[in-house]
């Protein structure tokens, strides 16, 4: 079965009553920065409309625990969008999640090494 990506979202902000569209069942997700692109959070799981309401942007620390942890990923909600692929069962998405992450890594080293071949004519 193939699965798709949705479209990106921008991420809802609950202190405007904003609300997560996506499926209450199994899938993967990936949130990102909007200005950087930056992925901030992905994985797969067997409710994804759950997974992302429930992530912690700002780090969901307490302020003790702030003092051992690095800074926040992000600091507002209004900087982020996400995605979401639908998957029939959660290992279906987990299988989905890691063929994903696959072609994410070999795109990243196709990069480096073209960069590298660029940076270093032979």
């Amino acid at each position: 079965m193939v699965q798709t990506w949705s479209g990106w979202k921008r991420y809802p902000d609950a202190q405007f009553g904003g609300h997560v569209e996506a499926p209450i069942g199994p899938g993967v997700y990936e949130v990102r920065q909007t200005t950087t692109g930056r992925v901030v959070a992905f994985g797969h799981t067997g409710n994804v409309a759950n997974a992302i309401s429930e992530l912690k942007l700002n780090g969901g620390l307490g302020p003790i625990a702030r003092l051992f942890s690095r800074e926040p990923l992000v600091s507002r909600a209004n900087d982020l969008e996400y995605r979401t692929c639908a998957a029939a069962s959660r290992a279906d998405a987990k299988t989905t999640a890691s063929r994903l992450l696959g072609l994410r890594q070999t795109a990243w080293r196709r990069r480096l090494a073209s960069g590298w071949a660029a940076r270093h004519p032979g």
